[in-house]
């Protein structure tokens, strides 16, 4: 009786934890393929500047979960994950000037999938071609705030080191530059991985580290801040301190980084409850179906039938991979 009631009381937890799991994997999933939307319509510059407030915005959510977490120990190793993911973040901004948020997210969410037998995928995106409009093509990319950027000439708007590149420039280092993000946005949980698993052995310094991944979410996302801020300070020492700073992009960036840094805490959840197996397919994938339709739905980057159909097609490699990875578990 006793063995019946321990295998009911594991079969409830289990259910419980898979619940948790795929619930927190699916907000972060959609939040990830939302949260470059708000700074879609405004002028960015370089990119540099909006960065930094992005990852102010994301530490700011850290240190309140880590409040709520009671302050859990500091690993500073876990900032090195930060430290990758935000020197894969400073290509955020020329990919979607050069390709697009669609078809940027779509190539650098696959490339998080190198390991993953899903990844085969990656290969088509590159053949869907992409209509990015510029503020002064389209009234749908007209800012809704209009103001100068400090240090920027009026007749310079939205000017970075991509405006004057070729088409075929143009597209060649928006897909260069989504590879080796997703390179290093795959990387970047490794850390928090490395330490877990050497908390589990008593032989080593992080004996008796935490399990829980959200107790690591402020030394990773503190090494996001960092790092940003060290490369914001070089771009300004590189400008002869006079960088590019767009006010109208404050608000919409801070939204941005809210919005990615509670995804990034649901993904942390979702590891811990699924395991990084399961949870990471279905996080790097399930973004860029998120991108996509707001991309050909409302800023029109993806249009013609053989776009839809190479696009279609993709869809179902990936998805495929990352649904059957995310069953595997039940």
């Amino acid at each position: 009786m006793s063995f019946e009631r321990a295998y009911n009381t594991s079969n409830i937890s289990s259910g419980t934890d898979l619940a948790i799991g795929f619930t927190s994997s699916t907000v972060a999933v959609l939040l990830f393929g939302t949260n470059f939307v708000p700074v879609k319509k405004y002028d960015t510059g370089d990119g540099m500047f909006f960065q930094w407030i992005l990852c102010a915005s994301i530490w700011i959510i850290s240190l309140v979960v880590n409040l709520i977490q009671n302050c859990p120990q500091f690993w500073p190793l876990a900032m090195v994950g930060g430290f990758l993911w935000a020197t894969g973040n400073i290509t955020v901004v020329p990919i979607i000037k050069t390709i697009g948020l669609a078809l940027g997210l779509l190539i650098w969410a696959s490339f998080n999938l190198l390991t993953g037998w899903a990844s085969s995928s990656a290969v088509i995106f590159f053949f869907i071609k992409t209509e990015v409009q510029t503020s002064s093509a389209s009234l749908e990319s007209t800012p809704l705030l209009r103001e100068c950027s400090v240090n920027a000439s009026e007749d310079t708007s939205d000017v970075s080191w991509v405006t004057n590149l070729s088409p075929v420039k143009k597209r060649f280092v928006g897909c260069s530059l989504a590879v080796v993000a997703g390179i290093l946005y795959g990387t970047s949980f490794v850390p928090v991985l490395y330490i877990k698993d050497h908390g589990r052995r008593n032989e080593t310094i992080y004996a008796r580290a935490s399990q829980f991944d959200l107790d690591y979410v402020f030394a990773h996302f503190s090494g996001i801040f960092l790092t940003s801020t060290i490369y914001f300070l070089i771009y300004c020492a590189v400008r002869k301190n006079k960088p590019d700073v767009y006010p109208q992009a404050i608000l919409p960036g801070f939204v941005s980084g809210m919005l990615w840094a509670i995804a990034n805490c649901c993904w942390f959840i979702a590891n811990h409850y699924l395991s990084a197996v399961v949870s990471f397919p279905i996080i790097t994938a399930g973004p860029g179906l998120i991108a996509a339709m707001w991309g050909v739905l409302v800023f029109k980057e993806i249009k013609g039938l053989k776009n839809y159909i190479l696009l279609s097609v993709a869809f179902c490699i990936i998805l495929a991979g990352s649904l059957s990875t995310a069953f595997s578990k039940v």
